[in-house]
C-alpha cells in the first residue's frame, strides 16, 4: 500500500501554523455554563496555538453544562490574574448570571478590560462584562434575551453574529460560533506584544 507522504507532510506544515503560539487565554466556567460556547472556542484556541485555563468558582471541580457536558476546571477563578493572560472568553448559559455576583470576577474583567486585552462573550455571557461596567458607549451584541440589559448598561446594541469594538468581540448565540472564533483568534494574534 502506498502512503502519500507529500500529502501528510503538507497537512504537518499547515498545522504547525499556530497564530497563538505562547498566547494564554482564560476561560471562565460555572454551574449551567453554553456547552458550545465554552467548548467550541476552548478546542479552536487550543487549534491555534494558544494554552486556555478553565477557571471557575472552584479549581479542580467539576461543572455541569446546560445540556450536560462536563467541565473540569483547571483553576479557581479568585486565583487568576490578568496579567498572566492575553485574552478572557465569558461563554453564557446561566453560569454569566451567577458569576457576576461575584466581585473576584468583576475585578478580572475590568483588569483585562483597563489592558484592553481582548474579552470575548457570547450570548449571556454579556452579563458578566455589564456588571463589570466595562460596556459603556462600546458597540456589542448578545442574546436577544440581554438587549435591554446591555442598552441599559450604555452598550450600543447590534444585531449581528460578531460585533467588535476596540477589545471587545461579542456573539449572539451558538449558530454565531464560527464568526466568533474568527473574530476572536484574530484580536488574539493581532495584540501588541508586551
Amino acid at each position: 500500500m502506498f502512503c502519500p507522504l507529500l500529502l501528510i507532510q503538507d497537512i504537518h506544515g499547515r498545522m504547525n501554523d499556530f497564530p497563538l503560539k505562547g498566547r494564554r487565554v482564560l476561560s471562565l466556567v460555572g454551574e449551567i455554563y453554553e456547552d458550545l460556547e465554552l467548548w467550541y472556542p476552548k478546542l479552536r484556541l487550543i487549534e491555534a496555538g494558544a494554552d486556555v485555563v478553565v477557571a471557575g468558582p472552584e479549581a479542580n471541580a467539576h461543572y455541569n453544562g446546560k445540556h450536560g457536558y462536563p467541565c473540569t476546571s483547571d483553576a479557581a477563578i479568585a486565583d487568576m490574574n490578568a496579567d498572566a493572560f492575553d485574552a478572557l472568553l465569558v461563554p453564557g448559559g446561566f453560569m454569566p448570571d451567577k458569576l457576576r455576583r461575584d466581585p473576584v470576577v468583576l475585578d478580572l474583567v475590568r483588569a483585562f478590560d483597563a489592558s484592553s486585552k481582548p474579552i470575548a462573550a457570547i450570548c449571556h455571557g454579556g452579563w458578566i462584562p455589564i456588571s463589570a461596567g466595562v460596556y459603556r458607549d462600546v458597540c456589542v451584541t448578545g442574546s436577544p434575551g440581554i438587549k435591554d440589559d446591555l442598552v441599559n448598561a450604555g452598550a450600543i446594541y447590534e444585531d449581528a453574529a460578531v460585533v467588535v469594538d476596540r477589545h471587545h468581540i461579542t456573539s449572539r448565540r451558538p449558530d454565531d460560533l464560527p464568526e466568533f472564533c474568527r473574530a476572536f483568534i484574530e484580536a488574539i494574534a493581532n495584540q501588541s506584544g508586551e
